[in-house]
């Protein structure tokens, strides 16, 4: 089936707004999303789909159609990011603002609805007031311990608030990594925040922190593609980090302190790629948020530097501020009592990190771990700390910032008491006003119970320098704490275990004695009597503890260096040369110093040299190394990179394959599943349908249908038999039964019929006689108003009387002016008309007039024309004439020429020599004496073509055969030439055999110079060349017969065959005629020139005589 035609946005948003206005919601939604999803769409106005766009997302919310509404805006994003960024700001805030508002609607609703089921008022709705508790109440609150507003709840709100979390995790998923996106995606993600902390979604912003990373991730990974986020952009990098400062405190807000700390993480990183410093007021918060952090998750260390980190940036802060270096919005508000709280913040969190470390381990080995040291590696980078933090670096860094100075009186006193002063019996008596004051404290009372942890360990490590043993009770009355922080004996006991597992302490505890000793072993290995030895405690090694002596331990440990510090002195008094002895190896050393000095100081700079010189081909071979190994991960890099592109290639094949396959099953299935509702909707008998239906196929179905048809048809059919018996039984019995009553009943029938009948006839005129007698009283009441109604009628007609002739008269008065307006009109339009038709006439006749101007103008210059081609006709008649006359004398002083030669013919003559090319005879013309003046036949004097035409068709010659016509006057010698014989006219050459040839005028081949009148050749060529040359047989040149040929036709279709040897003798033509008359020729005159037509003819100038 093909696509339906692509449809204009406007006619789309038309018809979907035609399908909800007859409750069609779902078919419109249907509609518009097929529109926005068509690639058609593209092409389309951005102007005209923005309001499709806003009617789909309206349908999708209403309907709760998240995928739906997520395709649209995908697509739509797609099409309007090149062109008009605004329009999809505007559809997805719609799209958000709709989804909140739902919300919102949803928990007023939840909100009325608990309201109706509390108040006591809508008691009228209660079917039974004394069953307060109904049966399903009942079970409900048996099975379910939540209470009505949680159910009312998860019925109406939930659903919209899952809508509303798919909406902005839709969004965000639509505007990640792209560049012109980002504000709006920074801001979804704030909304999103806002969503979490208001409604206290906790899996929802974990899904939403994990969502943000991907995205960030990916923006890393994939910053080559089109519209893609730079995070090297400074502008971008602080959106990103004002996202993730907004992560951190809602994260902190939901007391999520593992998300708060994988925030506090991504805000380092970024932090991290950031070139430009963040502002103190973001660190402010940093810092803050990692105090709190770090708090809650016990670690103490940490959680003191991160104070220390925070008192200093305010220090700066406030420094920058007073000085004018930074503004005040890019800073904390710092104000004296702030500054006051943060450093008493600072020392109480110092003194409350434990000496010695309660976090389970096994043993002191174990601080050592490398896992240990990564941890604390991380959280040191977190604070921008160039190393480690300990308690006595933070001790050492408060007293050189004057923290003890700024800091309240009683933490004051509190650092002195567990810091400075020695004071085991009264250390707890002292600190217990300063714990009442901090408990008293909200912000400060989380401390104590590290603070009595640190308390027992100074406790604990004065007692050891004082007593040996001391009885338990005795202990018990030293550690009296406040009421509220009150320890007992078992923790006592167990921070001693603790202590002792890690090394901290060196305790014996004997209940039987009920005394605690303290351990004196000189040779014991434990921390106590090993001073620095630092295994799980958070001291150093220049322990802080307050100490009054030397334990044993320490005084068996340093016997050694005492008895070699004793001797020594001992030996400087005893022996005055020991002292002798010393001064001058001292000076020889010294003197093999200044001798050595120069070449030590040589050998130390080849030193040097040799361990730069190693130093560098260590860094080259290095480098080398190092870009071997790139290469060769980037060659494995890219064989993984090919090998999981054809593995995706494949996967994504067999994924197309399965689901393919499975789209058949399914559609085999759903068509198989179809055909069994159909039948068992259809049948009314039970078929049995087998369990497995990938067995079944269309054939089997069909058999089932048959078969279900047929035994329906035989069930039907025995069921219309018994039917039929049955009811053919019955009507027997009835008919039997009923003719036994047939006559009762006709009797009683009649009866009530007739009491029937009396009945009705009494009501009805019981009817008419009450209906009368109402008439009648209307009538008599009725009679007093007709004269008034008469009158009444009467007043009306008259009104509606003059009425009428009035508007009759406005009326007529209306009419006469529209008829005389209406008659100027028609006679406007005539004369409108007339004045056309005149003007059209004019126009016509005008046209005409042109017309016949422009004919008689034609007429005019075409008799003109006629005229001038008559006068030059006239003309070239004259000048034909003249040219007839001319060549008439031509041809008469050629006549002569030829009687002359003839003549002189037909004398005897010696047999002529064979001539050359040079010997040529010349043709003989008439002198100028002969027949008046020469014709000169110039080029000029020749008749045109038209007059050669003319001639011919009025049978005259033309000028150039005149002088080929027969002789007027022929000489005796020729008797045999008859006139009649000259015109006949003639006839085509051919071969003649020698015995037909003769000297007559029929030779076929003869005479075409003279028919043609140029004047080339001799002139009497009537008669064989046979005749003249004393019968022998001559051959013929090659165009001697073209004389009797016409213009059509060939002058080689009339010759003969001429031997090699023979041609270029006796011929006509370029190379002359042989005669027998070649003394008589040569002895002649030179020859007048022949009349010519302008082209060359050889012989015509040969020169005669002896000039050969």
């Amino acid at each position: 089936m093909p696509p339906p035609p692509h449809s204009k946005p406007e006619n789309i948003l038309k018809r979907a707004q035609e399908l909800i206005g007859v409750q069609q919601s779902q078919a419109a939604l249907q509609l518009l999303h097929e529109h926005v999803i068509s690639k058609r769409t593209r092409n389309s106005p951005i102007a005209s789909l923005e309001p499709v766009m806003i009617l789909f997302v309206e349908l999708c919310v209403d309907l709760r159609k998240g995928k739906l509404a997520k395709d649209g805006l995908y697509q739509y994003k797609n099409t309007a990011q090149n062109t008009n960024v605004g329009t999809i700001e505007v559809v997805f805030k719609k799209f958000i603002e709709l989804a909140e508002q739902k919300v919102t609607e949803a928990q007023a609703k939840a909100d009325e609805v608990q309201a109706s089921l509390e108040n006591p008022s809508t008691t009228q709705n209660v079917d039974d007031l004394e069953a307060s508790e109904t049966p399903e109440s009942i079970l409900l609150s048996t099975v379910s311990g939540e209470q009505s507003r949680d159910r009312t709840d998860r019925a109406i709100v939930t659903p919209w608030l899952k809508f509303l979390w798919e909406t902005y995790r839709t969004v965000l998923d639509i505007f990640k990594n792209n560049a012109r996106l980002e504000t709006m995606y920074q801001t979804t993600a704030h909304q999103a925040f806002q969503f979490c902390s208001k409604y206290a979604r906790k899996t929802e912003f974990r899904r939403l922190c994990e969502l943000l990373r991907n995205h960030l991730q990916n923006a890393a990974k994939f910053s080559s593609q089109m519209h893609a986020i730079n995070l090297s952009d400074p502008d971008t990098l602080q959106r990103h980090l004002d996202t993730r400062f907004q992560q951190l405190n809602v994260a902190v807000e939901l007391e999520l302190w593992q998300e708060a700390f994988r925030s506090v993480e991504d805000i380092h990183t970024l932090l991290s790629l950031s070139k430009r410093p963040a502002k103190n007021i973001m660190m402010a918060n940093y810092f803050e948020k990692l105090t709190r952090i770090f708090l809650v998750s016990e670690n103490y260390l940490f959680h003191a530097a991160a104070w220390s980190r925070y008192y200093n940036l305010l220090r700066q802060s406030a420094a920058a501020v007073a000085s004018g270096q930074s503004s005040k919005k890019d800073n904390p508000a710092v104000t004296e009592a702030d500054m006051t709280k943060a450093a008493s913040f600072v020392l109480l969190s110092a003194l409350s990190i434990p000496v010695i470390s309660t976090s389970r381990s096994r043993g002191a080995l174990m601080n050592v771990d490398q896992a240990r040291s990564n941890k604390n590696t991380r959280l040191t980078n977190l604070l921008g700390m160039s190393q480690a933090p300990t308690r006595a670096i933070l001790f050492k860094d408060a007293l050189s910032k004057g923290l003890l100075r700024r800091a309240r009186p009683e933490i004051r006193d509190l650092y002195n008491i567990l810091e400075v002063d020695f004071h085991p019996l009264s250390i707890c008596k002292k600190i217990s006003p300063i714990l009442a004051k901090i408990g008293a404290d909200e912000e400060m009372e989380k401390y104590v119970g590290p603070l009595q942890q640190v308390i027992l360990t100074r406790l604990f490590q004065q007692l050891s320098q004082v007593y040996d043993s001391v009885e338990i009770k005795f202990v018990l009355d030293l550690a009296q704490f406040p009421d509220p922080f009150q320890v007992t004996s078992g923790t006592i006991e167990k921070f001693i275990m603790n202590g002792c597992k890690k090394g901290d302490l060196a305790i014996r505890i004997d209940h039987a004695a009920g005394v605690l000793t303290f351990d004196s072993d000189v040779f014991s290995s434990a921390k106590a009597m090993h001073s620095g030895s630092g295994a799980g405690s958070a001291e150093s090694e220049t322990r802080s503890v307050q100490r009054l002596q030397s334990t044993p331990a320490e005084i068996v440990r340093s016997q050694l260096t005492r008895l070699a510090k004793s001797l020594f002195v001992t030996c400087q008094y005893v022996d005055p040369s020991f002292n002798a002895e010393r001064q001058r190896a001292k000076e020889a050393a010294l003197l093999r110093t200044k001798e050595g000095a120069e070449q030590e100081h040589q050998e130390t700079l080849a030193r040097r040299d040799i361990i730069s010189q190693k130093k560098e081909a260590a860094l080259k071979a290095q480098q080398a190394k190092e870009s071997e190994e790139q290469t060769k991960r980037l060659i494995r890099i890219q064989q993984a990179k090919e090998e999981e592109s054809r593995r995706l290639a494949e996967e994504q094949r067999q994924r197309a394959q399965q689901r393919l396959k499975q789209e058949q099953e399914r559609v085999q299935r759903e068509e198989i599943e179809k055909q069994l509702k159909e039948l068992k909707e259809g049948m009314k008998v039970d078929i049995e349908i087998p369990d497995d239906l990938t067995e079944l196929d269309s054939t089997r179905i069909r058999a089932m249908k048959l078969a279900a048809l047929e035994k329906e048809k035989n069930l039907l059919g025995e069921q219309l038999r018994i039917a039929g018996k049955r009811i053919d039984h019955l009507e027997r019995a009835y008919r039997k039964e009923e003719v036994k009553h047939l006559k009762e009943d006709y009797e009683r029938q009649m009866k009530e019929d007739e009491e029937a009948y009396e009945k009705a006839k009494a009501e009805e005129l019981r009817e008419a006689e009450q209906k009368h007698r109402e008439d009648v009283a209307l009538k008599h009441r009725l009679s007093r108003l007709v004269p008034s109604y008469q009158q009444f009628v009467t007043e009306v007609k008259q009104n509606r009387r003059a009425e009428f002739e009035k508007r009759s008269r406005i009326a007529q008065k209306e009419l006469e002016q529209k008829k005389a307006k209406r008659v100027q009109e028609i006679k406007e339009q005539r004369a409108k008309e007339k004045r056309e038709r005149e003007e059209a006439e004019r126009l016509e006749r005008e046209r005409e007039e042109r017309e016949r101007a422009e004919a008689e103008e034609k007429e005019r210059i075409e008799a003109e024309k006629r005229a001038r081609f008559a006068e030059e006709k006239a003309k070239r008649e004259e000048e034909r004439k003249d040219l007839e006359e001319k060549a008439r004398l031509q041809r008469q002083r050629e006549e002569e020429a030829e009687a002359r030669r003839l003549a002189k013919k037909a004398a005897p003559a010696p047999v002529p020599e064979r001539p050359s090319f040079r010997d040529a005879p010349v043709r003989d013309t008439p002198s100028p004496a002969a027949g008046g003046p020469p014709k000169l036949n110039l080029a000029g004097a020749k008749p045109s073509w038209r007059e050669r035409e003319a001639m011919k068709a009025a049978g005259q010659l033309p000028p150039t055969a005149a002088p080929a016509a027969a002789p007027a006057a022929a000489p005796a010698a020729a008797p045999a030439v008859s006139p009649a014989a000259s015109e006949e006219p003639p006839k085509r050459g051919g071969y003649v055999p020698p015995a037909l040839r003769s000297r007559n005028a029929e030779s076929p081949a003869g005479g075409w110079r003279e028919r043609e009148g140029s004047g080339r050749g001799p002139v009497g060529r009537n008669e064989s060349p046979a005749a003249a040359s004393g019968g022998r047989f001559e051959p013929r040149g090659r165009f001697s017969d073209l004389g009797d040929k016409t213009r059509n036709e060939s002058p080689a279709s009339g010759g003969g065959y001429v031997p090699p040897g023979r041609r270029g003798f006796g011929q006509d033509g370029p190379r002359g005629r042989e005669t027998e008359r070649e003394p008589e020729r040569e002895s002649a005159p030179p020859p007048a020139q022949a009349p010519s037509d302008g082209k060359y003819r050889p012989g015509a100038f040969r020169r005669t005589g002896g000039g050969q």
